[in-house]
This record gives structure tokens, C-alpha cells and sequence, in this order.
């Protein structure tokens, strides 16, 4: 018996039961209280016969005298106990209201608390001794959040029917890009890609989508992003998506977003490590510029220190990413849109500003893990025009999706690359410039 009760105690303390105690304990002294009420607002049973049994022994003469004095006494005395006692309940209360309600407060933000903790207990595990040189490997991986249906229950319910293993395609699109969306979705259905969603910006859109069998998904109405969302350019429309995105990720859900302007050959959830909080394509042309490598900056004036050596990697393509739904990426995603609705900013441009600029005076940086796609699996379309398809060995590789970032001549293009890669039509590429005529 002492043996449980030692190993129970322990966790009592840190457990609903311990919240029990406390209350029962609460409920003890009320009822005491209560009592002492009892006892002195009707406390004439107690003390007449107490004055009885002293006065027993007394003269009749002097009785009924000596009576009326003690009650008199007797009822002043009282008056003023209840008094004091009032005022002690009314203290008493006081007291109790306000640990009650510090009690409350601290329940809430202990359930506020719990999933953080939890999510920070599974990053951190047990406390492990540095292993042997060379074998130690820091945490990659940050938990998911737990999801949140009553976010959006709409949405929710569409994701669970078309998600593979919480993980989804998702584009937008409005009727400007109404072409391009079909190419889009017609390599996406060839490859058997089934979990695909479409954003509909603008009604046409979602008739053009149920009529084509896409599976759609139209935003209840916003004012703020209607008016960007039906009448805006790509790249205001492309602004949009990291507001939109974070309800995906606050449901639990997985996203690799895709512009539309993409040609897809092979399944990319196939290809991808899933092990960063965002994993994104690169807009770099060979492994230093996609990959990173050491920049020299020459500065002649300086003399002796005139050589300083720099790190630099191309950006970030914002237009094809797959991002899971951790603290870290919905944080990533808050920075941009917030930055992007007060600045007249590129959204690339922010949205790698705010996933690679480190913590420096006046500015926190982003704690996100992050990792680039392989550039000739994941490729944009510099790669592919200006050396791949040049290239006797890289031209025979399938890449997975090829992106026409580079090339504001996008429907043309896309439809020659379908006919190189999937109808095998070798002299497809070959009326094409390296680069735009713009």
C-alpha cells in the first residue's frame, strides 16, 4: 500500500485528480462556514439552555431580572457575533471568488498551452548525450499542427474527400488564365493524379471546372479577395495565395501549391522528402545557382581585404512548393501576407526574404527548415531551353513537372512541351529562343 501510494503521489500532483482535491477541499470549508451561519442566527436553542442550567440554583425573586439582563446581553453579544461573521463570509467569499476565478484562467491557458507543449515535447523527446564524431544529426522535422476542422467545416469536408494521405495539390485560378488551366489540369489527369483542387477566384471558373469534372473548391465571399481575385493579374492573383493557403494548413492538411502555368509528367508526391517545413523548387539554372555556392565580392579600394567572400543561391520559386501544416509555416505564411497587404512587393521576393534573412538586430527570422527540389526533376523552364534540351544525355531524363516561369509565352510553350515529352515529338522545343523576345 505504501508502495502505490508513493508512485501515485507524484502524479497526483500533475493530474485532473489534484483539480478534484481542490474542489472537494473548497466544498469542505462552504459547508463549515454554512454551519457557523446556522449556529448564530439561530442561537437561541444553545443558549437558553446553557442559561437554564447556570441559573438553576438561583433565588425566583431575582430570576425573571436576571433573565432579562443575560438576554439583553445575551442578544448584543449575538448582533455583534453575526456581524463579525457576515463580514468574515463576505471576506471569505471574496477570496474564494477570486482563487476560483485565477483557477479558471490558469485551466484555459494550460489548455492553450497543452498542444504547444506537446508539439514541443515530441520535437525535443528525451535528452540524449552527443554521439560519436561525425554521427550526430540535429532534428529535422517539426510536428504538424493539430488540425482545426471548425476553421473552415466546408473545406474540411472537401479535403477528406479528395486528400491522399493528407496531402493535396491546390491551385488558383480566374478566368484569365481559363487556357492555361485547362493544359494544367489535362496533364494532371493523364498522370492519375487524383488529389488536385482548384481554387475558383470567379464563377466562370467553377462552371468551367464542374464541367470538366476538376474538383473545385469557391471561397465564401470576400471582399478583400474578390476584388483581387476576379479581376487581378497573375501576379496579383499569385499574392493571394498565401492567405489563402493557411486554412489548408490550420485543417492538417499538406499543400504543394502549383501555379497553372506547370506541365505535369510524373506524380511529385512521389519524389518529394517530406522532410522540411517547406520544400520548393529553385529558379537557379545549374547546381551552384540552384544548390548555393561561395560568391566572391572584389572591392579594389580596400587594398589587402579587397577580396570578401560571400554565400548566395538563387531564389525560391513561389509558384510550386510543398509546405506541411507546422507552427513554422503558418507562420511563414502570416509574414508574407501581412507584408504583402501593406508593400507594393513582389510576393517571390518577400516570400524568400522572410524564409532566408536570419535574426538580426530589429528583426526576428524565421525558424523553418527548409530543402530544394531537384532541379532537373522539378524543373523551370531557363533549365530546360537554354541547356537540357541542348544536352544528348540531360534531353533523354522525364522530369516530373516542368514549370514555364522563365517565359512570358507560357500556352505555346507548354503545348510544345507536352509534344516533346509525351506524344515524343523531338523537334518540338526547337522553334523556341533560349529566352523571350521581350
Amino acid at each position: 500500500m505504501i508502495e502505490r501510494r508513493e508512485r501515485e503521489g507524484p502524479l497526483m500532483k500533475n493530474s485532473p485528480q489534484s483539480l478534484l482535491i481542490s474542489r472537494i477541499i473548497t466544498t469542505v470549508i462552504i459547508g463549515v462556514l454554512t454551519g457557523c451561519i446556522i449556529v448564530f442566527f439561530f442561537p437561541k436553542d444553545f443558549f437558553v439552555s446553557q442559561s437554564i442550567t447556570s441559573n438553576r440554583h438561583l433565588p425566583i425573586a431575582g430570576l425573571k431580572t436576571q433573565e432579562s439582563s443575560a438576554e439583553s446581553e445575551s442578544s448584543d453579544k449575538v448582533n455583534m457575533l453575526k456581524s463579525e461573521f457576515v463580514a468574515l463570509l463576505s471576506d471569505k467569499n471574496a477570496e474564494l471568488k477570486k482563487q476560483v476565478s485565477e483557477l479558471t484562467e490558469r485551466l484555459q491557458l494550460a489548455e492553450q498551452g497543452k498542444d504547444q507543449a506537446e508539439k514541443m515535447l515530441l520535437a525535443l523527446g528525451k535528452q540524449e548525450k552527443a554521439g560519436p564524431f561525425g554521427t550526430v544529426k540535429a532534428l529535422r522535422t517539426n510536428p504538424n499542427v493539430a488540425p482545426d476542422e471548425s476553421v473552415n467545416p466546408r473545406l474540411a469536408n472537401i479535403l477528406d474527400k479528395i486528400a491522399v494521405k493528407q496531402e493535396i495539390i491546390v491551385a488558383l485560378a480566374n478566368s484569365n488564365v481559363k487556357e492555361i488551366l485547362e493544359v494544367w489540369f489535362t496533364n494532371i489527369k493523364r498522370v492519375g493524379i487524383s488529389n488536385y483542387l482548384v481554387v475558383a477566384l470567379d464563377d466562370e471558373i467553377a462552371k468551367f471546372c464542374e464541367l470538366n469534372q476538376v474538383p473545385f473548391y469557391k471561397r465564401d465571399p470576400d471582399n478583400g479577395i474578390d476584388a483581387v481575385g476576379k479581376r487581378g493579374k497573375r501576379t496579383a492573383v499569385s499574392g493571394l495565395k498565401f492567405r489563402i493557403l493557411r486554412e489548408f494548413l490550420q485543417l492538417g492538411y499538406s499543400v504543394l501549391l502549383s501555379d497553372t502555368d506547370i506541365i505535369y509528367l510524373q506524380n511529385p508526391f512521389d519524389h518529394l522528402y517530406r522532410d522540411s517545413d517547406v520544400e520548393s523548387m529553385s529558379d537557379g539554372h545549374n547546381n551552384m545557382t540552384a544548390y548555393g555556392y561561395n560568391d566572391i565580392y572584389d572591392e579594389p579600394v580596400m587594398g589587402w581585404s579587397r577580396i570578401v567572400h560571400t554565400t548566395r543561391i538563387w531564389v525560391y520559386n513561389s509558384g510550386f512548393f510543398y509546405i506541411r501544416p507546422t507552427i513554422p509555416s503558418i507562420e511563414l505564411l502570416d509574414r508574407v501576407a501581412a507584408r504583402l497587404s501593406k508593400e507594393k512587393a513582389w510576393d517571390q521576393a518577400v516570400f524568400n526574404e522572410e524564409l532566408f534573412y536570419p535574426s538580426h538586430p530589429g528583426y526576428d527570422g524565421l525558424h523553418a527548415a527548409k530543402r530544394t527540389m531537384d532541379m532537373y526533376l522539378f524543373m523551370n523552364s531557363k533549365v530546360l531551353f537554354k541547356t537540357v534540351r541542348n544536352d544528348a544525355k540531360l534531353s533523354k531524363l522525364k522530369p516530373v513537372i516542368i514549370h514555364v516561369n522563365y517565359h512570358p509565352d507560357k500556352l505555346p510553350r507548354m503545348k510544345a512541351v507536352v509534344e516533346y515529352y509525351v506524344n515524343g515529338n523531338q523537334d518540338a522545343l526547337k522553334p523556341f529562343p533560349d529566352g523571350s523576345k521581350w
